[in-house]
């Protein structure tokens, strides 16, 4: 009844701007609401493409000082963890990448641009979704997710910066250092090297959007926090076995993205909660 009602307030909201109706009395059936997302789409991947034409301009540089780092020894977080103590200190192998196809460097570098292009508006994107979304909210809704777009923005910066800052450099030392025999030698690919940074990052800051998608399915009621917290033990072990499938066989890589979801999963308990106190109290 809840996802019902959700779903009749979206779908009923008054915004038809062709009619000469007042504003109040104005529908929009379903197609003029598969239009307005169209819009949406097309506004969000125009935004996309215009970050990742300034990622082309700027590509070198974007290779060379954020691409790159990583496998450098004076990496910021190489640096800091050396600075704590020489327990702690690691420090990548030496990993040169090697291009095996013409063109590899060029669809790599288009392939980075799109990628920096998606992160880069990602707040303007997801501004876009929510401004599709937001008439099917009742007043007070609104008023309690009028910060969403600056909180989703948030989890996934900081997502994707933990991912980089954090995962990547022990992802990068342990998989250059691993070797099967004196005869093999680690020489990725540029294409290669690419793809398991981009898993490092964009997975985990959309992982890191657990708490807003648990305040919508709560709105939808699909979930709610009783359900969390009794299935919180089994959310646990999956949390901790997608880490080890994502990153490397280290334990310690997995528990530093593992402990983090987790601890989004309690946040994420305490907002349905939130959102059903709020739904009990509108009816």
């Amino acid at each position: 009844m809840q996802s019902y009602n959700f779903y009749m307030a979206f779908f009923s909201k008054p915004r038809t701007p062709n009619s000469n109706q007042p504003e109040d009395e104005r529908e929009m059936g379903f197609l003029d609401h598969l239009e307005e997302l169209r819009w949406h789409v097309i506004r969000a991947g125009i935004a996309i493409v215009l970050f990742a034409i300034l990622g082309l301009v700027f590509q070198q540089e974007i290779f060379e000082h954020i691409i790159f780092a990583p496998k450098h020894d004076d990496f910021i977080t190489y640096r800091i963890f050396c600075a704590i103590s020489e327990a702690t200190c690691f420090s990548p192998p030496e990993l040169p990448l090697i291009t095996r196809e013409l063109g590899e460097q060029f669809f790599t570098g288009i392939t980075v641009s799109l990628y920096m292009g998606f992160i880069a508006s990602f707040p303007y994107v997801f501004y876009e979704f929510w401004k599709f979304i937001k008439p099917g909210l009742y007043e007070t809704e609104r008023k309690v997710a009028g910060g969403l777009v600056f909180v989703t923005s948030f989890l996934f910066t900081a997502g994707v910066l933990f991912g980089y800052y954090i995962i990547a450099p022990f992802a990068i030392t342990w998989l250059g250092s691993y070797t099967v025999g004196a005869d093999a030698v680690n020489s990725p690919t540029l294409s290669s090297y690419v793809n398991f940074l981009t898993m490092f990052t964009i997975p985990t800051g959309l992982a890191f959007e657990l708490p807003i998608v648990v305040y919508f399915l709560t709105k939808l009621g699909i979930v709610g926090p009783n359900i969390m917290k009794k299935y919180r033990r089994h959310a646990f072990l999956i949390i901790f076995i997608v880490a080890a499938i994502i990153t490397p066989p280290d334990a310690l890589t997995q528990v530093l993205i593992g402990i983090p979801v987790y601890i989004l999963y309690e946040i994420s308990i305490l907002i349905a909660a939130r959102v059903v106190k709020q739904k009990e109290e509108n009816t």
